[in-house]
């Protein structure tokens, strides 16, 4: 596993358009049936990195936490399949029922939408407002793996309860980290 830290994706960036397959339901999904009415984050994960397994639960919480406020959570895989057979959709199908994810799971067999996102690593978080207006894109806390401290998800929290009260985009936006995307 070779640590990759997420590329930049500015601040005020319109969320690129998709239509990709929610492996939990077996049906395609656009960007724009799955975004929230106050904010939505979208976010590159896999079954297999250890920086995603360490966040899960958490990541579960705050989606159903911010869920009745407006804010949808989207998570897409892109992962290559060939070499990282784990990670592809009965697998993550198998994951998101077991996690109980309350939020699609998308699979991006082309990994053009990753491409259209910049997204280089797992997990890598990006945060828009209602009008899909990039508002953050970085980590979901300082926790890591090996670090030992707890997972708060401060970081992301922060960038959506800003949302919901109208402030301003967080200024020190720290780059996500984890594995890297397995391109083809």
């Amino acid at each position: 596993m070779a640590l990759t830290i997420s590329n930049e994706f500015p601040v005020g960036t319109i969320a690129p358009e998709f239509n990709l397959l929610n492996t939990i339901d077996d049906k395609f999904y656009s960007l724009k049936e799955l975004q929230g009415f106050t904010g939505t984050v979208i976010l590159f994960i896999c079954n297999h990195c250890p920086f995603v397994i360490h966040i899960n639960d958490e990541l579960v919480n705050i989606a159903n936490e911010y869920k009745s406020r407006g804010v949808n959570f989207i998570a897409i895989s892109s992962n290559e399949i060939d070499n990282y057979p784990q990670d592809g959709p009965k697998f993550m199908k198998k994951v998101a029922l077991k996690l109980d994810y309350s939020f699609p799971y998308l699979f991006d067999e082309t990994q053009q939408v990753a491409k259209s996102y910049s997204a280089a690593c797992t997990p890598d978080f990006y945060v828009f407002d209602a009008n899909l207006i990039s508002v953050y894109h970085g980590q979901l806390d300082d926790s890591r793996p090996s670090n030992g401290l707890l997972v708060s998800g401060k970081d992301i929290r922060t960038s959506l309860d800003n949302i919901i009260l109208k402030k301003p985009a967080i200024i020190d936006q720290k780059p996500s980290m984890g594995c890297g995307i397995k391109w083809r």
